[in-house]
This record gives structure tokens, C-alpha cells and sequence, in this order.
């Protein structure tokens, strides 16, 4: 530790304006020349994302969770391209939940966004630090060196060293000021913005990548958790003679609900019955012997199809204005020469990922420690501190790659269930869901409805646009009593919607909450991109006018508009994005019989997106057969990742569309597994054709969840389109359609 000094205050401003977004450095000083010295063993780590070592390896830190969506691969290649690593070099490591490393919360659509320029800069301020070592030994400028393919060259003398021959000089150079940084230009990307296969391929195709539920540590025990049917309901009694029975249990314990104070964006848990075993088998089958008595409390009379009524009734009558109307639209309607009404509904969802939740945790005296795939460990690691009045410094979250979490997993209950169980039983426990589990406890998708009356003039152009909307909120999760959507919420969509509308009234209608509600890919995007888009083609049709023509129509001239964010909307881009996917699919082509096209368009995550869905009805029996989707995300970082995700979400968005429906009787969920919870299968999939603009010039956008909120409208335009049946109401199978 001797080499451990104090840092001078300018090495310090420059290691937080290097850190950009609040990323601190890991190194050591060296204070009294005022020299960075960044070296560990041998490894030359000159900030907190960087390893290199003398064998020339790069170690690169992903920060972000990685649940199939390529973030470790894609954040590397923007640090690796900065710092013209050569990739067969480079090995990507997960970090741990630590705010050190900046946010961590993999949601949102926002890694690539708010990351890549802090990710550039860490490859960059290496390179420069390698550079200037490599100038250093051949006593030449450093202008006259460059960094080529994990070599540095000399440019008079062409000679060049090997970045591992330079860990211990570069050690030595101070940190570049964060003004000092140059970046690439466009045209010297060697990684971003091209297709690069992902880090973990190998893993995730021989099935030897490491997945939550597949940790082992010693001693570990297993846990199985019965909740309560209802929300919130607690345990009255419970009989446990014959789970004891059970080959492998070992203890049976009542787990008490923890919950967060009000206003506390913590999720607590449950509570229950716990079984725990030797194994993962006897838990589950020692659970389902428990014979509890349940006191079911509040939210027992709870019934979804009842819910749906009351919300329908509440969208037909005034609700509160939402900032963003604007004009007169009752002076619209009054002159419009024709007006057209539509309500529609969309149920409650889950996110039910392959893997289910699931947790392993070892509570100490004096240290937890916990492997779980999370999407948010920083808000766990908080979480448990707060619970277990334990400093959050002697607290570690190992993240593990997460089998889809879509939200889902930005929930840390299951984690607080495990260490719960951990500290009672002083042994580590890995707690498991069911599948059951997961769909009956989790933390869903709010239901909707919602009421649009538009006004048309002779010429079937739009006057006026009413809107009204009822969802539970998810603030309700955090504030109970929270009966009305928040304002980001209705942001999502329906008061920032791609339309120019001068008389424009949005109303917000009451919601209670029965059930936890939380976000689901894409979120309240599913609402608004429903919503809007089913009712522009229901306008297109009435006013006699082809459904694209009539979006580019209502999206009108080109114009930027600036918000809070540093991403204002531009209508050329929405435009263009649309214009593409219609030459893609051929929009205007004479179609065969029982075919039918639909389009659907939405702005969301900073992003742009048009979709067209081509689909064949036979007697109410349905197959998508083509999914065209275009995507303008600025800065396409790698493009197979973005195509990835794109397919991903128009897979997910068809099993909204088709099958999607949680509903309640008696306060209880109604739903168990995928035999009744269903997804879209790959009999069902159809050909999905992906275009992403060239924009590399401009900031990166989201790229996760913008795919899925077109997918259902486009699919339902495209039913009207074959066979004249307006499907207001999701999920399909519900209007009597099934699949072919």
C-alpha cells in the first residue's frame, strides 16, 4: 500500500470531469510529481473500464446487465474503437452493483444513449496515456505517434510497440483533462456503427453461460416462497405436516412482508410461507403441500372484468386536463362536417421472462453478499442497506446474466425474499420462483381505456382530437392512493404524440390500483401507440384517404420541437422513417385476397419508428406473415444488436396483440403458465425485414423498447384492411380470432 498516496486537487477535478456522468477512476496516486500511476499488478488500469495487461489482453468493465440485448459487446466496442484495440484481444467483464460505475439501471431504453459518449472517452483518455508513454521512450512528440490495432506507431520512423510492452510506462502518465480528449470522427470507426457478434456468443450457444438461477456457492440451501393469492394478503395460519414430509425439506418458516415507506422507490416483499430445502425440486414440491390459511385483505374483491366496465364508463365522461391541450376542440366539433367516436382497451400484462426471478444471497454479521440477475443492482444494493440497517459498503451485488427481464427484473423483491431467508436461517439461500409464481405475483403492465372522438372537415383533414385515458399508475407501487397517471407517464405518448393537431385535449381519468404495478418493455407506449394509431386509421378510413398519406398528412410540415430533453422531435425524421417502410413493403400493391396491410407509426425513447404488418385471415383464423420495420436511432452503435432487438419486439409486440391478458377473479390471478398465459411461437413467426436509417451523426437513441408499441395497431389496421373488423379491444384470441 505504500504507493497509495494522496491525490492534488487537479488530478482530482480531472478524474470526475474524465468520469463524465459522475464515473469515478480506480487507481493510485503518486501526489508529490504529480503523476497518475494506474497499475495493479502488472495491469495497466487507467480508469475504472480499462485493464490492460502485459500480454497485451484489454478487460473491459460492462456496467450495464446483460440480458440478450448486446449491451456488454456493444459498450466495449465503443471503448475498444476509442482506444484502437485490436478485438481478438478484448474479454468484457460484468461489474457489480456500485454506484462508482454511475447508473446502472439497464431500463429505460437509455444504456447506449447516456453511456456510449462517457465509454468513448474511457478508450480515448487510455489511448492518449499509451500514446504519450510510447513518445516518451522514443523522445519524439506524441503528435508524431498514433494508435493502430493495439499497436502505437511511430509515424516518422514507422516503428510501433505492442500496447502490453507499454502497461508499465503508461502507469506513469498523468490523466488527460476531460478538454484534452479528442474523439473519433465518423469516418474512423472501426467498431461502432458496424455489425460485431456479441462477447458471450459462445456461452449463450453451448449452454455454458452463467444465468441467476444456475449459482452455486457452498452450503447453499433452497427456497420456495407460497404467497398469497391476492395482493398484499398475509398469512392467517398455516399446517406444514405434510410439507415436512417432503424428502429434502429442512425448515419451514413464515416470512413477514417488508414494505417500503411512502414515496420510497423500494419494493419490499411479499411475504408468505418459505420451504427450505436441499434442493431446488424439494422446495417446490414442499410448498405446494403447505396448507395455509389466507387473510386475503383489501384487495380480494378485485375483479378485472368488472375493472374494464368501470374504466370504459369513467373514459365516456370528463376527466382532468392534462397540461399539453391545446386550442378548442369542442369549437372543432361543432363545425366539423363529420365526427368519429372509438374506445379501446388493453389488459393488464406480464413480463414473464424464460428465466424465472430468482435470487442467491449469503447474509453475514457484518457483510451481505448476492449473485441475481438484475437489471437495477444499484437500487437493490440500496434497498437491502435500508431493510437490514446494513452500510451499503459492506453490501455486494454480483450480477449474473439475466435469461430476459423486460422490466421485470428491475424489481428487486426475489432479492430481498433471499436474504430475508438467509439472514433467519444463517446459511446462504437461493430462492426460486415457479413459473406460476412469476405470473400470479408479479409486478404488471396496468391495464387501459381509453376514448377518442376526432373531428374532420369536408376535406377530411383533422380539426380537432379528444382523448381520454384511464391506467393504473406506477407511482401506485411507490404512493399508494396514486389514482391518476403521472405526468411522465401520459408524456409517453398520448400529450407528446408525432401529430400536429391544433385543437388537441388530453383528459386523465381516475385508476385505482389493485394489483403491484410496474413498467413493462416499452411501458406506457403500448397504450399510446394502440390508442393513436387504431384511431388515425379508423380517421383514414372515414375520410376516404390512404392510411400512410393520412399519418404524413397529420404529422405535417417539417418542423423541430424542443422540449426539456437535448433530443427534440423532428417531424422529418418521422416522416422519412415512415416513407421507408412504406417502399420496404410495397405499400399500394395489389394484395391477394384475404390479405391485408396495416401501418402504425410512434415516437418513443427519443426514437423514430414505422412498422407495416401484412397479414392473411381465413375464417377468423390469422397468420402475420410479414413485419416491415423501419428505425431511425441516431448513432446506430452495432447494427446487429439493433436488429436483434427489432425482431425481438416485433415477436413480443405480436404476443401482446394475440395472446396478452392478465385478469383477476376474486382478487386472485386467474392465469398460471404459458398454457394459458401465452406467447407467440416460432410456427407463428413471420418474415421481419428491418431497415435502421443512416444517422451516424446524430446522438444515439433508444433502441429496446421503440419496436413494440406498433406492432399491435399495425397488426390490427391490418385485420380491418382484410376483412373490415375494427379489433378495439386487445388481446385477439378475445375477439374470436386465433392463428392459423
Amino acid at each position: 500500500m505504500s504507493n497509495i498516496q494522496h491525490i492534488n486537487r487537479r488530478d482530482f477535478v480531472k478524474l470526475f470531469g474524465l468520469a463524465s456522468t459522475g464515473i469515478i477512476l480506480g487507481c493510485t496516486m503518486a501526489s508529490d510529481k504529480k503523476t497518475f500511476m494506474p497499475q495493479v499488478d502488472g495491469t495497466f488500469a487507467p480508469n475504472l473500464f480499462v485493464q490492460i495487461q502485459s500480454d497485451g489482453g484489454v478487460v473491459l468493465i460492462a456496467s450495464r446487465s446483460e440480458m440478450g440485448q448486446g449491451i456488454k459487446t456493444s459498450l466495449a466496442s465503443a471503448i475498444a474503437d476509442e482506444l484502437e484495440a485490436d478485438w481478438q484481444y478484448i474479454s468484457v467483464k460484468q461489474a457489480t452493483g456500485d454506484a462508482k460505475y454511475g447508473n446502472q439501471n439497464t431500463d429505460g431504453s437509455r444504456s447506449v444513449r447516456t453511456k456510449l459518449e462517457p465509454m468513448r472517452k474511457m478508450g480515448a483518455a487510455a489511448k492518449m496515456m499509451l500514446v504519450t508513454a510510447a513518445a516518451k521512450k522514443w523522445n519524439v512528440k506524441a503528435s508524431d505517434c498514433k494508435a493502430e490495432n493495439h499497436f502505437i506507431i511511430n509515424k516518422v520512423t514507422n516503428a510501433k510497440i505492442f500496447f502490453g510492452d507499454l502497461v508499465e510506462e503508461a502507469a506513469k502518465v498523468p490523466i488527460p483533462d476531460d478538454e484534452s480528449i479528442t474523439l473519433k470522427k465518423v469516418a474512423d470507426f472501426k467498431y461502432i456503427g458496424k455489425t460485431l457478434k456479441s462477447v458471450d456468443l459462445k456461452d449463450f450457444t453451448q449452454g455454458t453461460a452463467s444465468y441467476g438461477i444456475d449459482v452455486r456457492i457452498p452450503n447453499l440451501k433452497f427456497a420456495a416462497i407460497a404467497r398469497c393469492p391476492v395482493t398484499f394478503g398475509t398469512v392467517n395460519s398455516y399446517k406444514s405436516t405434510a410439507a415436512k414430509k417432503v424428502a429434502g425439506v429442512e425448515k419451514i418458516l413464515k416470512v413477514d412482508r417488508k414494505k417500503p415507506n411512502i414515496g420510497q422507490q423500494f419494493y419490499g416483499c411479499l411475504g408468505g410461507v418459505a420451504v427450505i430445502a436441499n434442493n431446488t425440486w424439494s422446495a417446490f414440491q414442499g410448498k405446494l403441500a403447505l396448507d395455509i390459511t389466507w387473510n386475503y385483505g383489501e384487495n380480494h374483491s378485485f375483479d378485472t372484468k368488472k375493472f374494464k366496465a368501470t374504466l370504459v364508463k369513467r373514459v365516456q365522461q370528463k376527466g382532468k386536463l392534462v397540461p399539453g391541450s391545446r386550442g378548442n376542440v369542442f369549437s372543432a366539433f361543432k363545425n366539423a362536417a363529420q365526427t368519429i367516436e372509438a374506445t379501446y382497451h388493453v389488459p393488464f400484462l406480464v413480463h414473464a421472462p424464460m428465466e424465472v426471478p430468482n435470487a442467491t444471497a449469503h447474509y453475514q454479521k457484518n457483510s451481505i453478499e448476492v449473485w441475481a440477475p438484475l437489471q437495477d443492482p444499484q437500487t437493490a444494493r440500496a434497498e437491502l442497506a435500508h431493510f437490514f440497517e446494513m452500510p451499503i459498503e459492506n453490501i455486494t451485488i454480483n450480477v449474473t446474466f439475466l435469461g430476459g427481464g423486460f422490466g421485470r427484473k428491475s424489481k428487486s423483491d426475489f432479492v430481498v425474499e433471499a436474504v430475508t431467508l438467509s439472514k433467519e436461517i444463517n446459511a446462504p439461500v437461493q430462492v426460486v420462483w415457479t413459473r406460476e409464481d412469476d405470473i400470479k405475483h408479479s409486478f404488471y403492465h396496468a391495464t387501459s381505456a381509453q376514448y377518442l372522438k376526432g373531428a374532420l372537415n369536408k376535406n377530411g383533414q383533422v380539426l380537432g382530437w379528444l382523448q381520454r385515458v384511464g391506467f393504473p399508475s406506477i407511482v401506485s407501487s411507490f404512493k399508494p392512493l396514486s389514482d391518476y397517471a403521472s405526468g411522465f407517464e401520459l408524456a409517453q405518448g398520448f400529450n407528446h404524440n408525432p401529430y400536429h393537431i391544433d385543437n388537441f385535449r388530453l383528459e386523465n381519468v381516475k385508476a385505482e390500483a389493485n394489483v403491484r404495478i410496474g413498467w413493462m418493455r416499452s411501458v406506457v407506449h403500448i397504450h399510446s401507440g394502440f390508442g393513436n394509431n387504431s384511431f388515425i386509421d379508423e380517421l383514414a378510413f372515414a375520410a376516404k384517404k390512404d392510411p400512410v398519406e393520412f399519418h404524413l398528412d397529420l404529422i405535417g410540415k417539417d418542423k423541430m420541437i424542443k422540449g426539456k430533453s437535448k433530443y427534440p422531435y423532428n417531424s422529418k425524421r418521422m416522416k422519412a422513417v415512415l416513407k421507408q417502410t412504406a417502399k420496404n413493403a410495397h405499400w399500394g400493391k395489389t394484395i391477394p385476397k384475404n390479405h391485408g396491410l396495416g401501418v402504425a407509426i410512434h415516437y418513443s425513447f427519443y426514437s423514430y419508428v414505422a412498422t407495416i404488418v401484412e397479414v392473411v385471415v381465413n375464417n377468423d383464423k390469422i397468420k402475420v406473415e410479414n413485419i416491415w420495420t423501419t428505425i431511425d436511432c441516431g448513432l446506430a452503435l452495432n447494427k446487429d444488436n439493433i436488429k436483434n432487438q427489432l425482431e425481438g419486439a416485433a415477436i413480443f409486440g405480436m404476443s401482446i396483440a394475440l395472446y396478452g391478458k392478465i385478469t383477476t377473479t376474486e382478487g386472485a390471478v386467474d392465469q398460471n403458465n404459458f398454457y394459458d398465459y401465452q406467447m407467440t411461437r416460432m410456427k407463428d413467426a413471420p418474415k421481419i425485414h428491418i431497415d435502421i436509417m443512416d444517422k451516424m451523426h446524430e446522438p444515439p437513441t433508444g433502441v429496446g423498447e421503440p419496436g413494440v408499441p406498433v406492432i399491435a395497431p399495425a397488426i390490427c389496421n391490418a385485420i380491418f384492411n382484410a376483412t373490415g373488423k375494427r379489433v378495439r379491444s386487445l388481446p385477439l384470441v378475445d375477439s374470436g380470432f386465433a392463428t392459423l
